[in-house]
């Protein structure tokens, strides 16, 4: 194994499978080469999982097709018209006022809410099924009553939109391939 050794002063020892393949492994400064070495070979199996699942990302990304500008423009302008207007439609519910709605090309993300209450939504969203976006829409919704994940936040997802869970998970097997239809991932 092909590690590099990154020492700082901190207290613990940690792993990281770069998404370049590189292995890295971030020590305390005083940490002795050969404990580091027991280390890294303690969690082989671990490494050599993650570098199998970067090698199958990248043949899924090399096996999508991304959008050209003039379809990612396109669906921009879609994604500002259908996701205002299921703001409008699902304010109400939760019981809160929003602030400016973008529509952005995110490369991980499918929406944020500011905390001045501003919306940004990920236009590859508008590749989803709409009962995935209304779960989006209340999800970023919810967060001007709890800008966290905490359970009265999840609490609240669930009184309002009980579908959440089937939707979160679809957005979990499917989100990849979406996500890599962005020109710039």
């Amino acid at each position: 194994m092909n590690i590099t050794v990154v020492r700082s002063r901190r207290r613990t020892v940690s792993l990281q499978v770069k998404p370049d393949g590189r292995i890295e492994v971030r020590a305390p400064l005083r940490m002795p080469d050969v404990e580091i070495r027991r280390f890294a070979e303690s969690h082989r199996d671990w490494i050599e999982k993650r570098l199998r699942q970067l090698a199958e990302a990248k043949a899924r990304q090399e096996s999508v097709e991304p959008l050209s500008e003039k379809e990612l423009k396109q669906l921009t302008k879609t994604a500002r018209a259908d996701l205002t207007q299921r703001c409008a439609l699902w304010a109400p519910h939760v019981g809160v006022t929003y602030g400016r709605i973008s529509i952005r090309h995110q490369k991980g993300r499918w929406g944020s809410c500011s905390a001045k209450g501003n919306l940004n939504f990920n236009c590859l969203l508008m590749l989803s099924p709409e009962w995935v976006r209304d779960y989006v829409v209340v999800h970023e919704l919810c967060h001007r009553r709890h800008m966290n994940h905490s359970p009265a936040f999840w609490a609240t997802v669930e009184a309002v939109y009980p579908r959440w869970r089937e939707a979160r998970d679809w957005l979990k097997r499917n989100g990849e391939a979406l996500m890599l239809r962005n020109p710039g991932a």
